[in-house]
């Protein structure tokens, strides 16, 4: 970025006041820090709230990824959410860079940075190759988590999307969390992971592994509330990340059944709140790390703004009645020849 690239942006970010939203709320809402988890591999602790940087359809631009991305960084976000496929992982390192340059952190061990080895690079012999490579765009030296973002291979050559049927293969799991393994022996990333991992699909993991995974990145939401999943993980010392808490409506899979559900919209009226911070609160206090996701200024600071509150009893007991559905299928690992021959083989069944 020129150095005049970089005058415009703290000009912006530095000498205008938000104004979406006033002071003595964002200082309240920075007052209360955001909760963190350890984990069971790893120097570094969790924080509980993240900044996911996908954006759909793919890409946005690069200077709007970035520029939310520092915007967040500065309102007081800790931990971005990341994954090769976003094409997400240079405007973010760039943001940190930035951020840095700024004096909104002090050193880049503020920060807690995950981002994801996609399907094509699911191999042995690549993961080390596509880790390093995610590193160059971030402009790090090491990753906080890097997680196996599907439990499913394609063929390596060709563009990372789309997938085609006929460019499916088993993952090799053994292998390629061996690789995973060294990657974090190597000091390359702090812990590692796997993303929409079935019980079934962990524990084959677990019976190999050396290093256990620490974390399972999901779906998670009021209308699909993973309790099985959650208790599995739980007792093996994994901690679960929700992804599309609100339903990820306006994405490929999402769905308007959580920003329609009648239940949530009646504790939001009595709460005083809105439905999409009923949501993050539910899921926050399950325990789970939740990924939210807004480029938008005064909706990353409600995001900000479960932390004060809780839900009560008789409203976490009607919550937990919601009638539950998968919403993110993930169609694309289904075909006649591949590893997976139906939507029930991809998740195992669960819900």
């Amino acid at each position: 970025m020129s150095r005049r690239a970089r005058m415009c942006i703290k000009t912006q970010l530095c000498s205008q006041p938000l104004t979406s939203i006033s002071t003595s709320r964002r200082r309240a809402s920075m007052a209360i820090p955001i909760h963190e988890v350890p984990l069971s591999s790893g120097p570094k602790a969790m924080p509980c709230i993240a900044m996911g940087t996908a954006t759909f359809p793919w890409p946005t631009t690069f200077d709007e990824t970035r520029d939310a991305i520092l915007q967040a960084i500065k309102i007081g976000y800790r931990h971005f959410d990341a994954a090769s496929v976003y094409s997400s992982e240079w405007p973010l390192g760039e943001a940190v860079a930035e951020a840095l340059r700024l004096g909104f952190i002090a050193s880049r061990d503020e920060l807690f940075i995950t981002s994801k080895l996609w399907v094509r690079d699911a191999h042995s012999h690549l993961v080390l190759p596509a880790l390093q490579k995610s590193l160059r765009s971030l402009q790090l030296e090491y990753l906080d988590l890097y997680l196996i973002h599907f439990p499913i291979s394609a063929k390596p050559e060709g563009p990372p999307l789309p997938i085609l049927e006929d460019e499916l293969m088993p993952l090799d799991i053994s292998s390629v969390w061996a690789a995973m393994e060294e990657c974090q022996t190597m000091g390359l990333t702090k812990s590692i992971g796997v993303s929409n991992f079935s019980i079934k699909k962990i524990e084959k993991l677990l019976s190999t592994a050396t290093i256990p995974p620490v974390a399972n990145q999901v779906e998670v939401n009021p209308l699909f509330q993973q309790k099985k999943l959650r208790e599995f993980c739980k007792a093996k010392g994994i901690q679960l990340c929700a992804y599309s808490p609100l339903g990820a409506r306006g994405t490929a899979w999402g769905q308007d059944w959580v920003m329609e559900c009648e239940i949530l919209q009646q504790i939001a009226k009595a709460k005083g709140k809105t439905l999409p911070q009923i949501c993050l609160r539910w899921v926050y206090e399950q325990g789970d790390c939740v990924i939210v996701k807004s480029f938008n200024e005064k909706r990353l600071m409600e995001n900000l703004d479960i932390l004060d509150w809780e839900l009560n009893e008789e409203e976490r007991e009607s919550i937990s009645r919601i009638p539950q559905r998968r919403g993110n299928q993930s169609t694309f690992m289904v075909s006649e020849n591949g590893p997976y021959k139906s939507i029930e083989e991809v998740w195992d069944d669960e819900i």
